[in-house]
């Protein structure tokens, strides 16, 4: 069986106990389970976060933390540093893959590999409504990653294996069936989540936004949630999903700020390898050198291009202003070699047209900021001021609150702010993430407010 981790230059320090004798052991002993640990666990991480206050958000918008597992449990408002969930990666520079609701009280994350090794995670994207969410580590080498499968081929009875960190037990493995396809869970507040995988294999608190992998080891769904008045049922996000989704939260114009005008599909069509130009903006770089929509790009600068995950990974390294090659193929013309200029997006004024639309003055976090607050990085835009009679003002923003997503994006710059805010209209109804940090510890809402 071929791994299904690319391990790269990565050195799996933790799993050298597991293997040390593994010439005594009888070939029957190695199962396909065993095998599958041994190949996806470097790739599984466990996710912390430091302490966290929560409150009632405004609106009614509750966190659906708590109701994720439907547990019978009153849960204490503070939390000191704990586990909290799992992830794993799906590109060796550092990229992984969790649910929204793991993320959804954290301030900070932290990131442990099976080797022992702590990183400080960062948050790139979220879908709360698919609860999925994409964050990222800086590494000096390359990390094993997991190679995603796909779900639409799943069978009823078919044997499953999750790993994760159940009730902080890390780097757990359970095994299993799909118990059954297409289930639907319905959590409150108007949220539900369809068509998911439902199997037997045991899931805990501590599991969620952990891999559920076939006998090959290959990524089928993402564990996400359990029936607490029930044992082993558990419910995991079909990996189909996550490849839908994977080019608007990795968007390359958004997360670099250039100016591109690409955007992908991560469907492979009519069976070629390749991914598919899902729209081109009008008079961008993409258009003017004659790429369309329905495209198919089978290599960039060069290297192949099966998916999408392997183009995000090459133009995520692309030097900006660099021509980018792009070889082709489309039902007229066949194969050609395209270039695309890959430019800096022009400066906009996205402090003034954030206080246009809401009435928040910004600015970006100083280091002074970050010394007083025991920060190790910018994690949002500060707040200076709020208008009296906006909607900010009626939900209780105040300076020294910390904006820390608009829109489901983050922003850590007002650059990162500027593609978002330049596309909200009047009467638009845009949620933001706010921080707010106090002596005790940090508060975490969401509240909606609308364009003027």
């Amino acid at each position: 069986m071929s791994s299904s981790v690319k391990i790269g230059a990565a050195v799996i320090v933790g799993l050298a106990v597991i293997s040390a004798h593994a010439d005594e052991i009888p070939r029957e002993r190695i199962t396909p389970t065993v095998r599958v640990f041994r190949d996806a666990s470097p790739a599984v991480v466990n996710l912390s976060t430091t302490t966290v206050v929560t409150v009632r958000r405004p609106l009614g918008i509750d966190s659906i933390f708590d109701e994720i597992f439907d547990f019978p449990t009153v849960r204490p408002r503070s939390y000191r540093t704990t586990s909290v969930g799992s992830g794993f990666v799906i590109h060796s520079d550092g990229y992984i893959v969790t649910n929204a609701h793991v993320i959804d009280r954290a301030a900070e994350c932290k990131v442990t590999f099976a080797d022992g090794m702590e990183l400080p995670a960062e948050e790139v994207a979220r879908s709360a409504e698919n609860d999925l969410a994409v964050l990222k580590v800086d590494v000096d080498k390359p990390l094993p990653y997991l190679s995603l499968g796909k779900s639409d081929d799943l069978m009823p009875g078919e044997t499953v294996i999750a790993i994760g960190n159940p009730l902080g037990y890390q780097h757990t493995v359970t095994t299993g069936i799909i118990s059954a396809l297409n289930r639907q869970l319905e959590f409150g507040h108007g949220l539900s989540y369809s068509g998911l995988i439902q199997t037997d294999a045991s899931i805990n608190p501590g599991n969620s936004g952990g891999p559920l992998l076939n006998v090959l080891g290959e990524l089928i769904g993402i564990n996400t949630a359990i029936r607490g008045d029930a044992q082993n049922i558990g419910f995991a996000i079909p990996v189909d999903r996550l490849h839908d989704l994977l080019p608007s939260m990795l968007d390359i114009q958004r997360i670099r700020r250039v100016d591109f005008g690409l955007h992908f599909d991560s469907i492979e069509p009519g069976g070629v390898r390749g991914v598919l130009v899902k729209s081109v903006e009008p008079a961008s770089p993409a258009e003017r050198a004659g790429i369309k929509p329905g495209d198919i790009v089978t290599a960039i600068e060069g290297k192949e291009t099966p998916s999408f995950v392997e183009a995000f990974s090459v133009l995520n390294v692309v030097p900006v202003g660099q021509r980018v090659r792009f070889e082709v193929r489309d039902d007229e013309a066949g194969r050609r070699r395209i270039e695309i200029p890959l430019m800096a997006m022009a400066q906009y004024d996205s402090a003034g047209a954030l206080e246009r639309h809401f009435g928040i003055r910004v600015r970006e976090f100083s280091q002074d900021d970050l010394r007083r607050l025991n920060l190790p990085r910018p994690i949002g835009l500060y707040i200076e001021g709020v208008e009296p009679g906006t909607d900010a003002a009626r939900t209780g923003l105040m300076k020294g609150d910390i904006i820390t997503a608009f829109g489901r994006w983050p922003v850590s710059s007002l650059s990162a702010l500027g593609h978002l805010v330049k596309q909200v209209d009047p009467r638009d109804r845009i949620p933001f993430q706010i921080l707010r940090i106090q002596s005790d510890g940090f508060i975490r809402t969401e509240v909606v407010l609308q364009a003027n």
